[in-house]
């Protein structure tokens, strides 16, 4: 967690104890939901939070007009709480073209400190 931001660090690099202090830990992270690059500089000694991060696919059911989609578990419990993605910018124009296509597809839906958000698709080629 950088800046109360889910992310996945990409690097870390430590400097080496100054005259002020413990050594540093600076990471460079990518946020899990936006990709957008976040850095943090934290004492060595201190420890970071880690979210509890979980995904799972989802049968693609129905697009609403106002964005929303009509997912199914596969215990067939349905949702209706999710909007399709704003990132990756053209996920959400693929995934609207493919549903107009007649493609069944299945949606991955990541969570993590309570946002959830749909990261990819694929066709559900499987079920045919």
């Amino acid at each position: 967690m950088i800046k109360r931001q889910p992310c996945k660090v990409v690097n870390v690099s430590t400097s080496k104890t100054g005259k002020h202090g413990h050594a540093k830990c600076n990471f460079t992270a990518l946020n899990i939901f936006t990709n957008k690059k976040l850095e943090d500089i934290v004492p060595s000694t201190h420890t970071t939070e880690v979210p509890f991060v979980s995904r799972k696919e989802y049968t693609l059911l129905d697009i609403s007009e106002d964005g929303f989609v009509s997912i199914m578990e596969d215990s067939g419990d349905t949702r209706e709480d999710i909007k399709l993605p704003e990132y990756p910018e053209t996920l959400e124009q693929e995934i609207r073209a493919d549903f107009e296509a007649g493609k069944l597809l299945v949606v991955t839906v990541l969570k993590a400190c309570g946002v959830e958000q749909i990261i990819s698709k694929k066709e559900d080629v499987g079920s045919t």
